[in-house]
C-alpha cells in the first residue's frame, strides 16, 4: 500500500507565493520520476514540473522561471516552490510518482488527492 499526501495550498493574493509538499509514504522499495500536475476547471490535467530520480526536472513553459520542483530522496517528499502566482495558475494541483513498491517486479502510477491553489485579490 502506498500513499501520496499533500500539503501546501491556499488562497494567495496575485505576485504571491505558496510552497506545495507531497510525501509518499508504505511500502516502497525505490521511486522514479515525481511531478506535479494541475486541473483548472473545464479543463484537461496537465504537467506543472517533473524531476526525475537522478534530479533532472522539465517544466511547463507557462511556469518556467517562476516554479521550481525539488525533492528529498530520503524522506521521498517532492516540493513545489511557486513564485510570481498569477489567477491563470489557480487549480487544483496533483501529486504524482512512479513507484515500485516492495516484492513489486514493475513500477506504477500514483496519485495524490488534490490540494487547491486559488490566486486572487
Amino acid at each position: 500500500q502506498v500513499q501520496l499526501v499533500e500539503s501546501g495550498g491556499g488562497l494567495v493574493q496575485p505576485g504571491g507565493s505558496l510552497r506545495l509538499s507531497c510525501a509518499a509514504s508504505g511500502s516502497i522499495f525505490s521511486i522514479n520520476a515525481m511531478g506535479w500536475y494541475r486541473q483548472a476547471p473545464g479543463k484537461q490535467r496537465e504537467l506543472v514540473a517533473l524531476i526525475t530520480s537522478g534530479g533532472s526536472t522539465n517544466y511547463a513553459d507557462s511556469v518556467k522561471g517562476r516554479f521550481t520542483i525539488s525533492r528529498d530522496n530520503a524522506k521521498n517528499t517532492v516540493y513545489l516552490q511557486m513564485n510570481s502566482l498569477n489567477p491563470e495558475d489557480t487549480a487544483v494541483y496533483y501529486c504524482n510518482a512512479r513507484i515500485l513498491e516492495l516484492g513489486g517486479s514493475y513500477s506504477s502510477d500514483y496519485w495524490g488527492q488534490g490540494t487547491q491553489v486559488t490566486v486572487s485579490s
